[in-house]
């Protein structure tokens, strides 16, 4: 059976790192950070821009689907709403596949620790930090298997993912 990787979390959890690695250890994966589909400068958030997005994301899935080389399919955005994870699913061809989707999650300390570490680095912004915080249980709600992060190497949770979920 091939697998699609649905891996959501709010922002600065690791997603894209973790995605990475996982990405390395599957046998014949392909791998999308949701973030490459809406990479705007200004970045807008409108109705219109929300629904290029999702059909940006759903079109290279369906892509990476479709082809034969592919076994797995690692993709990552910030999935704060299962109604976002649903437009997505609705939208594939995932016959021949079993999807797994799982939330990053972690301490409110732990999320500023990192933020603070990518606001310094001058890769965030402060105000990325409010939204993230704000959106840390939101994910209580997603219909998805919980990994928390706090403690744990990045490269410990993609070998959990990849061995034991």
């Amino acid at each position: 059976m091939k697998t699609l990787y649905m891996i959501g979390g709010t922002m600065g959890v690791g997603k894209t790192t973790v995605s990475q690695l996982l990405n390395k250890k599957l046998d014949n994966a392909v791998f999308l950070d949701g973030d490459w589909c809406w990479n705007a400068d200004p970045f807008q958030i409108t109705k219109e821009t929300k629904a290029m997005v999702l059909d940006n994301i759903c079109h290279l899935l369906n892509s990476f689907i479709h082809c034969s080389a592919y076994d797995n399919v690692v993709f990552c955005w910030v999935m704060h709403e299962q109604a976002i994870i649903d437009k997505i699913l609705s939208n594939l061809d995932l016959d021949e596949y079993e999807v797994k989707v799982i939330s990053l999650t972690c301490s409110a300390d732990a999320l500023a620790k990192r933020i603070d570490k990518d606001i310094e680095a001058g890769i965030r912004s402060a105000e990325a930090l409010k939204r993230s915080l704000n959106r840390i249980s939101l994910y209580d709600e997603i219909n998805s298997i919980k990994v928390d992060v706090s403690n744990r190497d990045p490269a410990e949770i993609a070998e959990f993912i990849a061995t034991q979920i």
